[in-house]
């Protein structure tokens, strides 16, 4: 198995088919999009794919270690980038082809009007221990 990473982005994607803002969503939408996610969620932890998703607020800071005795450094509230990650999913699967396959599922939830999103998510496998070289 291998663990995969699902981003999703708030803005610094390609754009959606239906790329309607969600702060311009009904709450019907928003609802309808949210289930979505929980039971793409569900159906992969019955298959034991599934280990953890979050969604996260457009708000953030950056914080910085900036010496010994000194208090942390921040930068923000806003983010100074093009990208924001508005939530993410790991999953654990079998191949990289079944991460495709799950992440082009997700890529679909609905959005305005009901119509699926069609969004860029963005694919990336957990970094895995180096080879153990022995003599």
């Amino acid at each position: 198995m291998a663990k995969y990473l699902l981003l999703k982005h708030y803005r610094g994607a390609p754009a959606a088919v239906n790329d309607a803002p969600m702060d311009q969503w009904t709450p019907e939408e928003i609802t309808a999009h949210v289930q979505y996610m929980q039971d793409f969620a569900d159906r992969l932890e019955k298959t034991g794919e599934f280990v953890d998703g979050q969604a996260l607020a457009p708000e953030g800071t950056f914080v910085r270690y900036d010496g010994e005795g000194r208090p942390p450094v921040t930068d923000g509230p806003f983010a100074e980038t093009k990208d924001l990650i508005a939530g993410w999913m790991v999953i654990d699967v079998d191949s990289y082809d079944r991460a495709v396959e799950l992440a082009g599922e997700l890529s679909a939830a609905p959005g305005a009007g009901g119509k699926p999103i069609h969004e860029w998510l963005e694919l990336r496998p957990f970094l895995s221990a180096p080879p153990t070289i022995t003599e």
